[in-house]
């Protein structure tokens, strides 16, 4: 069989990406300070995006958890009516990201699915290592579930979803209200974190100027977790939960030139064996990150179509032009 070199596989707009990311000799994360990251993520995050659409509702307000903190969060709907509610998790490797750097993610899935969507800023690393981020997402759930009427929304058509360890997040959220018996409609993972270790095939594949770098997973890691011992648990690593039958239905959409792609591919395997209803797109030569770059790269444009169709489905609603 011909061997063809991951460089190959990308789209030719991809690789325009790419080069113009090379020209910009932008620091890479794992040279940087969490905070110096974190200024350099947010001052770059919305330079490939679409333009942001115009939403009847958008405000801020708070979400308190278990231990006074109180998480900022950010609703974003279509209109003032009592719709069904998102609840998203933004990317970042637990230590950069924020409700900021995917606000147009968010009004895009907002606007597309005629749906709401809460997304919250739960906390970093290195500052609150793990399972900190895990407990705030967990907490913002289960109170969204008790409180959306007083936001004007319908907490019998619940969803979680995220990016990257966003994905990780709504995937722990997903089990987590198995348990609980807290119904939900869908869990959105875009290219979700699933595994233990950073040792798949595409792993190594797309080791290095795919646009997420193995060097850099680990310096994310590395601020996130206490010890070894914490990559063992399943709140970090899906992959690794006992029993994952009878969550919610999943709709994933990964990106194929991303070191994460294997692993997101075993969850969707895992899950399926166990009964859950499983939807898997894997968008063609594209890179981690490419849900916002929709400004350039037509993927993205057809990610965000996909995952909204994938929400008016799970929450009943008609479809939209």
């Amino acid at each position: 069989m011909h061997f063809r070199p991951p460089e190959s596989l990308l789209t030719p707009a991809m690789r325009d990406v790419l080069r113009r990311m090379a020209r910009a000799h932008r620091p890479p994360f794992h040279t940087l300070s969490p905070g110096q990251a974190r200024a350099a993520y947010e001052a770059g995050s919305g330079v490939l995006e679409l333009p942001k659409p115009v939403l009847a509702r958008v405000c801020d307000f708070g979400i308190p958890v278990r231990d006074g903190h109180v998480v900022a969060a950010r609703l974003y709907a279509p209109s003032t009516e009592k719709l069904p509610i998102l609840l998203y998790f933004h990317g970042g490797g637990f230590t950069i990201g924020s409700i900021t750097t995917h606000d147009g993610l968010c009004r895009q899935l907002s606007h597309l699915a005629g749906c709401a969507v809460v997304s919250v800023d739960y906390r970093l690393a290195p500052e609150h290592k793990f399972p900190v981020a895990t407990h705030d997402a967990w907490d913002t759930l289960q109170w969204l579930a008790g409180h959306a009427a007083e936001l004007g929304l319908d907490a019998r058509h619940l969803a979680v979803g995220g990016d990257s360890a966003g994905g990780t997040l709504a995937a722990m959220c997903a089990l987590l209200a198995r348990d609980s018996g807290l119904p939900l409609a869908l869990q959105l993972l875009f290219y979700p974190g699933c595994a233990s270790h950073q040792d798949t095939a595409s792993h190594r594949r797309f080791a290095k100027g795919f646009v997420l770098e193995d060097i850099d997973i680990g310096w994310f890691f590395n601020h996130y977790l206490r010890d070894p011992a914490d990559r063992e648990d399943w709140r970090f690593a899906p992959l690794n939960a006992s029993h994952v039958g009878d969550t919610a239905p999943t709709w994933f959409g990964l990106a194929e030139c991303d070191p994460l792609v294997d692993e997101g591919l075993l969850y969707a395997d895992r899950l399926r064996a166990a009964g859950v209803p499983v939807d898997l797109e894997i968008y063609r030569g594209v890179t981690h990150e490419f849900i916002k770059m929709g400004r350039i790269i037509p993927e993205a444009r057809h990610a965000h179509a996909d995952a909204a169709r994938a929400l008016r489905h799970a929450f009943h609603l008609k479809h939209r032009p």
